[in-house]
């Protein structure tokens, strides 16, 4: 007989640990397969801002909230939006902020992993497809050939979901931009012009159809995003594998842009790794399914650059947690109530994350985004 789970997690994102922390700290087992072989095979991203409203709301369900302000930075919120020619269009200082609080995503994922039972996820768990049974119940088919049974079914995967097609044959589509990730190692001794230029905030430096966006990290490395308005594709005609190849061919879009710039670009010491954006469309929904549900960037997978995408897949995780403990027996009035909540919430986030990104990268960049942020 395959095991069976009474309630299955697919992915060990922010997301999906958050809802199995919720559960677990209401005494609802659950389990959680990840693909990743252990917490520690790849880098889990950059810094990440956790609003007061989402993030911060969904670790106080998840009773985690006072670890988390321990760990947290707070008085961070300084912005520094530049044009491509270098000069500075608004700077906002640091204030004495106890609200606004950022964490790197490791750490964060670490509080909530050392929050669960040792044996709550399966490592190296890749999910090849799902199909339901039949009264709410699904049988999931790993990778390995193995399978096993659900009470219920959580989609916590991710843009390109296993659970997805369950409940809807919506594909994520392409945004027409590409991110290209890099890193300046210890920039204030090995990049200090850099350095003083990115500042000790969030760092934007935007034109028509691309940009530099980073900011410092607690060991003052730069996490640096390239944006670029290129093809799907561009990236098969790169070798990928050669920085400096990788760093001629995004200099080439740069052009025209002051030096100081340039250098963050051609300075970088980590690998340059493309990353094509896409996002889900906006509004995106479906019908109830018995025993099944979708949470953050499986359900409303959105353009980063409103920083929701992370706190939204904890608050969802948080609230559908919420609500599987409040009813006990009633799994799908704990769906339906979940999703009546998530689903206009997220269309509205979606929303915005659609016009900020036409106002960070469009024709009068950075002036239109200037001209929508309060004075």
């Amino acid at each position: 007989m395959p095991r069976h789970e009474n309630i299955a997690i697919i992915g060990a994102g922010l997301g999906g640990l958050t809802l199995a922390r919720v559960l677990h700290t209401a005494g609802v087992p659950a389990a959680v397969y990840e693909l990743d072989a252990s917490p520690r095979a790849r880098p889990q991203g950059c810094v990440i801002d956790l609003h007061e409203d989402t993030g911060q709301a969904a670790l106080r369900a998840a009773g985690l909230h006072p670890r988390f302000r321990t760990r947290a930075r707070t008085g961070t919120a300084a912005v520094r939006i530049l044009d491509k020619n270098a000069v500075v269009c608004r700077e906002d200082g640091a204030a004495a902020d106890t609200v606004r609080a950022d964490i790197e995503r490791g750490p964060l994922r670490d509080l909530l992993l050392d929050s669960l039972p040792e044996d709550t996820v399966r490592w190296g768990a890749r999910v090849a497809g799902a199909r339901a049974l039949g009264d709410g119940r699904h049988e999931v088919r790993l990778a390995d050939s193995s399978v096993f049974t659900t009470g219920l079914l959580v989609g916590a995967d991710g843009a390109w979901s296993r659970v997805r097609p369950l409940l809807s044959a919506v594909r994520p589509r392409y945004t027409g931009m590409t991110l290209v990730e890099t890193d300046l190692y210890e920039a204030d001794i090995r990049h200090p012009e850099c350095a003083a230029l990115v500042g000790d905030g969030l760092f934007y430096a935007l034109g028509e159809g691309q940009g530099l966006l980073t900011h410092p990290r607690p060991d003052r490395s730069l996490h640096l995003y390239i944006a670029l308005t290129v093809p799907e594709d561009w990236p098969a005609g790169i070798d990928t594998t050669r920085r400096d190849a990788v760093a001629a061919a995004v200099l080439e879009h740069f052009q025209g842009w002051d030096p100081a710039l340039r250098a963050l670009i051609g300075q970088a010491d980590g690998p340059l790794t493309p990353r094509p954006l896409h996002a889900l469309p906006v509004g995106h929904r479906w019908e109830r399914s018995p025993g099944v549900t979708l949470l953050g960037d499986a359900a409303h997978m959105m353009p980063p650059f409103t920083g929701e995408g992370g706190n939204l897949a904890m608050l969802d995780g948080a609230e559908l947690g919420t609500a599987l403990a409040a009813r006990p027996g009633d799994t799908e009035g704990a769906l339906a109530a979940y999703e009546r909540a998530m689903f206009p919430r997220a269309a509205a986030y979606a929303a915005e994350a659609d016009a900020v990104l036409d106002l960070c990268f469009g024709h009068d960049a950075p002036h239109g985004l200037l001209a929508r942020l309060p004075v």
